[in-house]
Parts: C-alpha cells; sequence; structure tokens
C-alpha cells in the first residue's frame, strides 16, 4: 500500500501506525480506562494534538477502522446484480472476503487485529462503541431495502436477519483466530459455516427484494 504514496502520506501512515502500536501496548499492560490520550502521546513521543489530529477520541484509537465498514453490507445490497436476491448478495459478498482474509469479516492472524478485538471483547465503553456502530450499519441495510420494496417492516425483519447471521460468522472467525486456528483452516471451516447459516436464513427469504431488469 506505501509503495504507491508520496514520502508526506507514507510518514503519516507510519504516524498512525506507530500510535496504535503504543496505544494498543499501553492498553494491553493497564487496561484501556487507565491509559490516557496525554499517555498515549508521551510514549510515542508525539503532542497530544497529534494524537487527536488522527484519531478523534481515544476509542477512536481501538474503534476508528470499523467506521470504514460500517456501509459494506448497504452497499453490497444496493449493487447486487440484476436478479440476485439481497440474502445472495450477502452471502457472495461474505465468502470473497473471507477467502481474500479481510480483517473487516474476521478472517486475520494479524497480531494487532486480534489484539484490538481482545480489548474490544474486555472493555464495556468500546463494546458499547462497536453496538453503536453495528445499529447504524443495519439502519443503513434495513433503509436501502425499504428503498427498493417499499415495506419498511418486512426490510428491518430482512435486514436483522441478514447482519445477524454475518455478525455470527464474523464473531466465529474471530474465535477460531483467538484460539490458534490457521487461515487456511479458518477459510476453510468459515465456508462450510456460511453455506449452512446463509441456507438457513434463505428458507425464510427466499427471494426477498431480488433485483428485476
Amino acid at each position: 500500500m506505501a509503495e504507491g504514496m508520496g514520502l508526506r502520506e507514507r510518514k503519516k501512515m507510519q504516524t498512525r501506525s506507530r500510535l496504535l502500536s503504543v496505544a494498543l501496548r499501553m492498553f494491553s499492560e493497564r487496561g484501556f480506562d487507565k491509559v490516557s490520550v496525554a499517555e498515549i502521546a508521551a510514549a510515542a513521543d508525539v503532542s497530544k494534538m497529534t494524537v487527536f489530529n488522527y484519531f478523534g477520541s481515544k476509542e477512536e484509537l481501538i474503534c476508528g477502522p470499523l467506521e470504514d465498514h460500517v456501509g459494506d453490507v448497504a452497499r453490497t445490497v444496493r449493487e447486487r446484480r440484476v436478479g440476485e436476491s439481497a440474502s445472495a448478495a450477502v452471502h457472495r459478498a461474505y465468502l470473497a472476503a473471507l477467502v481474500a482474509h479481510d480483517p473487516s469479516v474476521g478472517a486475520s492472524d494479524n497480531p494487532v487485529a486480534l489484539s484490538v478485538r481482545r480489548l474490544m471483547q474486555e472493555t464495556p465503553s468500546l463494546l458499547h462503541r462497536v453496538y453503536g456502530l453495528q445499529y447504524r450499519a443495519l439502519a443503513e441495510l434495513a433503509e436501502v431495502l425499504t428503498e427498493e420494496t417499499g415495506d419498511p417492516i418486512g426490510s428491518r425483519l430482512a435486514a436483522g436477519l441478514l447482519f445477524e447471521v454475518r455478525t455470527t460468522l464474523i464473531g466465529e472467525n474471530h474465535r477460531r483466530a483467538q484460539g490458534g486456528a490457521s487461515m487456511e483452516e479458518l477459510v476453510r471451516e468459515g465456508r462450510e459455516t456460511a453455506e449452512r447459516a446463509f441456507a438457513m436464513v434463505e428458507q425464510g427469504l427466499g427471494d426477498y427484494a431480488t433485483r428485476s431488469g
């Protein structure tokens, strides 16, 4: 990624990465709530303002990357193929991300990604932030379905089913990765689980919200 960047962009990426690395180390040692932004800045040898230039809050240090994926499921459904149902589109996109070892679906054994996940699970304030992002993602998906079907109740129900199955699968991927599963094992077992899970959803949703030509 850094190869196509200019010097300024590379330095910004390096600073951002260093701040995250320092923060994770300190959070792991002392706990998220017992570390201040000022302490992170001092340990990273930058000003407190520099930290806030990269991250709007201490929570964003950890949860910021999730912001980039809030609209993933809604976008998948909005841009699905002609003749493809909402469920089939989410299923297809999830499997593609899984095979690509995309961290956004938990298909990564990167130590930083695993540390972030553990910290989220162990810190109530971070979990609260994560749940808020998930609610936004669910609302965006329901809005897309409502725009197409004119059925707000059915859309919310369908969005809830699709979002829940995807969230459950991602959680299972994280569990496997944290348990030491290889990426080959994770992807193989993840695909089998996904096929079973989406089959259960599709029995209920069927061809709901299939895009017409």
